[in-house]
This record gives C-alpha cells, structure tokens and sequence, in this order.
C-alpha cells in the first residue's frame, strides 16, 4: 500500500526547500554519487500544486 505525505509550506518554505535539495544534489554530483532519489523528491516538489486553505484557530 501507497502511502502520501502531504505538506503546508509556504512560499518561503518551499523555496528554502528547494534550494537545500539542489544543493545535495550538487554535492552527490561532485562526489561521483547517485542523484536519482534527490532528484526525484525535487520534481516532486517542483511540480506539487499550490492550493490555499483557511486556517482557523480557536481557544480551548
């Protein structure tokens, strides 16, 4: 069974996301190591659809 991970970034979230994903690529690119899985996880979040949602908070 599939399991799905969902996350709520924000915009600065996910660009900090996506900068520290391509610098371990670059790093496994320099020490002659495999990149696919790093490379997968960056298309993901890549091409993940921006939807916007209501937070509502409440007191307990």
């Amino acid at each position: 069974m599939k399991t799905t991970f969902y996350l709520a970034l924000d915009d600065v979230e996910r660009s900090m996301l996506i900068r520290s994903l391509n610098s371990l690529r670059n790093r496994l690119m320099a020490q002659s190591n495999n990149t696919d899985g790093v490379d997968d996880v960056l298309v993901k979040v890549i091409r993940a659809k921006k939807k916007k949602y209501k937070i509502i908070y409440t007191e307990v």
